[in-house]
């Protein structure tokens, strides 16, 4: 299985490599030097990282049929990308105007998992 299906599954190893090392630092790295603002908002971005990934392997597995794996897994990517991102830089201390661009990614995540339920609503998932 060699093929576009395989770019999500690396993809979503790597994102759970990443969200692994991610909450690892968060919880052993920033422990003595964030605030509990800072904490919260690393946990989170951390959990929503971690919960994602999974769900890339899973673009990869389900045989949805282009382009609506491209677009799922688009999104979900992209919202993992700026929703955990955007929660990653303000809690190492990023401009606070930069959280208002984290709802984008939420959005992307949503649409993610609305595009999964179309698809497989469809009978291409």
């Amino acid at each position: 299985m060699r093929g576009r299906e395989t770019v999500w599954i690396v993809l979503g190893a790597a994102s759970g490599f990443l969200a692994v090392g991610l909450g690892a630092f968060g919880a052993h790295g920033l422990e003595q030097v964030a605030t509990e603002g800072q904490m919260a908002w690393w946990r989170t971005a951390a959990l929503y990282h971690l919960l994602h990934a999974p769900v890339l392997v899973l673009v990869g597995l389900v045989p949805l049929r282009r382009p609506g794996a491209r677009v799922v897994g688009t999104a979900f990517l992209a919202g993992t990308v700026i929703f955990s991102g955007t929660l990653y830089a303000l809690a190492l201390g990023a401009p606070r105007a930069l959280g208002a661009v984290t709802p984008v990614g939420g959005l992307a995540l949503m649409a993610g998992w609305l595009g999964l339920a179309v698809g497989a609503w469809r009978g291409r998932a």
